[in-house]
């Protein structure tokens, strides 16, 4: 789905990634090159359901281990494709902050199979086997299907389901939601509560995804990512509703509006 990935590298240009690359499905890499001329474009082959292959990794070598934040997620179709390739990724960085949203967090539930297949191993210990830094980016939904439990398990406890799943997966997790969390294994955990309803809408995720990717490559921590990530989209959110009412502004608005509120952060400094 073009639309996600180019909300989510809007996005992150807009929170001031100063270089982008966009590794997307070769059938739609032209659209998503014209739609975003700033970017470099990469052209993934893809399963015959419309997943990225995971035989596609190789293509990303030269690129990976450059970059300072990679997101994956936004647009991917197909959940068992979209699994095999960032699971066949995931291994091949290092220091990379990594933040995974939409189809791509389905690859703590592989992992977490692979780990209960194996007498003498845990979710735990096979998170780390990756050393690269983690951030998840589920709403209670999300979760649930992450997590096997059902949905409204998780929203009367929400705290503890996000500290749960930072502490298995060793990952830090934002967990949407009118409240939203952030949790770390370490035990932190912030909150953030916003009752703008017109952030519910379609994208809306893709471009929160896109504003913590770009303040992570700006240097970020992934927690700082997160909590200043989360407080951006609120309050760029707030800015379209002074202007628009309530309900009905775009996913790509709310892009627009992210350098202003970035720029008024910096003034109150």
């Amino acid at each position: 789905m073009p639309g996600a990935a180019i909300l989510a590298a809007t996005a992150t240009l807009r929170a001031g990634a100063g270089k982008l690359t966009i590794a997307t499905g070769a059938s739609v890499a032209r659209f998503v090159a014209l739609a975003i001329p700033e970017s470099r474009v990469i052209a993934l082959s893809e399963t015959e359901s419309g997943g990225i292959s995971s035989d596609a990794v190789h293509l990303l070598e030269d690129v990976i281990n450059r970059v300072d934040a990679i997101l994956l997620g936004p647009g991917m179709q197909d959940e068992v494709a979209t699994g095999k390739f960032v699971l066949a990724l995931l291994p091949k960085l290092r220091t990379t902050k990594v933040i995974l949203d939409a189809l791509a967090m389905t690859v703590v539930c592989k992992i977490s199979q692979q780990a209960a297949s194996h007498k003498h191993a845990d979710m735990d210990r096979s998170f780390q086997a990756f050393s690269c830094p983690l951030l998840l980016t589920p709403h209670c939904g999300e979760m649930a299907h992450l997590c096997d439990i059902k949905k409204d398990v998780i929203q009367q406890e929400p705290s503890r389901f996000a500290y749960a799943a930072a502490t298995r997966w060793n990952a830090v997790v934002v967990l949407k939601g009118a409240t939203t969390l952030i949790a770390v294994a370490d035990g932190d955990c912030w909150q953030h509560s916003d009752k703008n309803i017109g952030l519910a809408m379609s994208g809306s995720g893709d471009t929160l995804a896109g504003i913590i990717a770009g303040l992570a490559a700006r240097g970020a921590s992934l927690e700082q990512a997160a909590v200043w990530g989360v407080i951006i989209h609120a309050q760029a959110g707030k800015r379209l509703v002074k202007r628009m009412g309530s309900l009905g502004f775009l996913a790509r608005e709310i892009v627009d509006e992210i350098p202003l509120v970035v720029s008024a952060i910096h003034s109150m400094q």
